[in-house]
């Protein structure tokens, strides 16, 4: 790979993705800069063409899982000007949200919040930036980014790592014109020329029950079929003693546990998070079918203990196989419209570490061993740190990419920045 040497200055930080927690990185950073000495020098990248945090799950009135109190910075600096009430008082809507009476914002809302700090830290990132590759260089590290169809090098100390997530599809599942994933869903729905007669969703957990709940009252003379192994959605535990797993706390407590604790820990409260969904979605998706019952007339059906077996695509749409696990009966459906709602998954930072992965530590089941303060256990010879924002589940918990400790990660990367940025440095012999 060739790429024209950028002859910028080394930073102290260079970001790789700029979602919601690179963006808390950057804010706590901006807020450590404006009382410091030797302010730290920040560079973001962003693949993406303008902010943006999963558009195509914005759903007119869906909500937000997690309290507006968990932002960008309120629960590590509760007098930021970047949290949420900032924002809605910046708005001229402080006392509307206040007698709203509510704890969870519309999503849409949440993302305009995103959107709103974003807009106040242009000037330490660049979009439509997607980084190739990171190396390391006698005492820096070296970024590859590629940028309007050019390759351009840059450099820095530490690399921080919030690459996101990726859409999980079922084994030899394929995506196409009526085939979609649910991450696509709000950018594929104007696409179509006519409402589909029939829609098939796959898929247990909230995003599964949001984008049935979306296709049923948005396609109103459509059957919409939504297709799950259980017998029906299970309600997500955000009960307080249960929520305690996304405390601040609970990512120490998790760290310092072996092995077979971790795994307990995360089997015990895996139904806050994983294939589950609001209770109140749960009732109204059901009151829904129940009434369809009664007026004859079901536009929604529910192919609970059931699992996909086969998806042929159609000319418009797909052939869909679903089989009754208890008595092994098949349906076919033509659907006109297929949306796997079946979660997402970290993205690999494999391919972005190139042959500096051989420098990092990994564990016996092939995930990168990571250091309390995020950090990426390197060999003595990595000229700095090498971060992870994501990723970190095996290591740090359910909370590794979630919102919930979202500020508090953030600042604790900055401060382990900012302590080994005025550690005694040490001489390198490492080249390329």
């Amino acid at each position: 790979m060739s790429a024209a040497l950028n002859q910028e200055e080394v930073h102290d930080v260079l970001g790789i993705g700029f979602g919601p927690s690179n963006l808390a990185l950057a804010i706590a950073l901006e807020e450590h800069n404006r009382t410091a000495d030797d302010p730290v020098n920040t560079l973001f990248f962003e693949r993406q063409a303008s902010f943006g945090w999963h558009r195509g799950m914005l759903i007119e009135g869906t909500t937000m899982q997690v309290s507006y109190l968990k932002d960008l910075v309120t629960m590590r600096n509760p007098a930021s000007d970047f949290s949420f009430l900032s924002y809605l008082h910046g708005k001229k809507r402080l006392a509307d949200f206040i007698n709203h009476k509510t704890l969870f914002p519309t999503r849409v809302e949440y993302h305009d919040y995103l959107e709103w700090a974003a807009s106040r830290l242009d000037g330490v990132v660049r979009y439509d930036s997607e980084v190739v590759e990171v190396y390391p260089v006698e005492d820096h590290f070296e970024v590859v980014v590629r940028h309007g169809g050019q390759l351009a090098v840059h450099k820095a100390h530490n690399v921080v790592m919030a690459v996101g997530l990726e859409a999980s599809l079922p084994e030899g599942a394929e995506l196409g014109e009526r085939i979609w994933h649910n991450l696509d869903l709000m950018h594929r729905v104007p696409e179509l020329t006519e409402e589909p007669k029939r829609c098939v969703v796959i898929g247990a957990g909230q995003s599964a029950a949001e984008v049935t709940d979306y296709l049923h009252r948005t396609f109103t003379g459509a059957e919409v079929c939504a297709v799950f192994g259980r017998y029906g959605y299970s309600p997500a535990d955000d009960s307080p003693f249960a929520n305690r797993i996304f405390d601040p706390q609970a990512v120490d407590d998790f760290y310092s546990s072996s092995p077979e604790v971790r795994a307990k820990l995360m089997d015990y409260h895996r139904n806050t998070n994983y294939s589950v969904v609001d209770l109140e979605l749960i009732e109204e998706l059901y009151a829904r079918s129940y009434q369809e019952k009664v007026r004859g007339a079901e536009r929604l059906r529910i192919f609970n203990a059931s699992r996909l077996v086969d998806v042929g695509a159609l000319p418009e749409g797909a052939e869909v196989t679903v089989e009754f696990q208890p008595s092994g009966e098949r349906h076919v459906l033509d659907a006109d419209l297929l949306v796997y709602a079946t979660g997402c998954s970290p993205r690999d930072p494999y391919t972005l570490l190139g042959e500096l992965a051989r420098h990092c530590e990994w564990d016996e089941h092939g995930s990168l061993q990571v250091e309390r303060d995020y950090r990426v256990r390197t060999s003595g010879d990595v000229p700095g740190g090498l971060y992870l924002q994501g990723g970190t589940e095996h290591t740090h918990g359910i909370t590794s990419s979630l919102l919930s400790n979202g500020a508090v990660r953030a600042g604790e990367i900055r401060d382990s920045i900012v302590a080994r940025r005025k550690a005694p440095t040490r001489d390198y012999a490492l080249t390329r």
